[in-house]
């Protein structure tokens, strides 16, 4: 953006919702910087600001069952997600994202129409692979400009 010498200025996160013992190389940031602003690249780990990694955050907001006690406690237990930042998130993919530019601009890509109301769940299945890790890493692909922040 500048024209100038680029630099890495890569920052920590400390990502929630990893398995234990993650390498701590995980944990960065990937941040670009030259002498006028700091640019964020593309991330398939994060979606924007969310200190959750982004496969989290979009395998968690699809349950399609609702929030039951038990799954409540279960994901609490397991990733330390509260209830609250669980609402937050279906919030987000309710309203932020399908109000977003990249989204208004994305979704025509997709026939038939993905269903906002079942977001990210609608999204996720449209991505085929032979596995579901792969669809998982495609979908992540294709949310990456969302995660360059607000």
């Amino acid at each position: 953006h500048c024209d100038g010498v680029l630099h890495s200025a890569h920052y920590c996160r400390k990502p929630r919702g990893g398995p234990p013992g993650l390498s701590a190389k995980i944990d960065q940031r990937f941040s670009l910087c030259c002498a006028r602003r700091r640019m964020t690249p593309p991330s398939v780990r994060f979606l924007g600001r969310r200190v959750y990694f982004g496969a989290v955050v979009l395998i968690v907001s699809t349950l399609r069952d609702g929030l039951t006690v038990r799954r409540v406690r279960a994901l609490r237990d397991q990733l330390g997600v509260d209830i609250r930042t669980l609402r937050r998130w279906r919030r987000f993919w309710q309203e932020a994202f399908v109000q977003g530019a990249f989204w208004r601009a994305a979704r025509a890509r997709f026939a038939p129409p993905v269903v906002e109301a079942d977001l990210p769940a609608s999204l996720l299945e449209r991505f085929t692979a032979e596995t579901s890790q792969s669809s998982l890493v495609q979908a992540l692909q294709f949310l990456t400009p969302i995660s360059q922040g607000d």
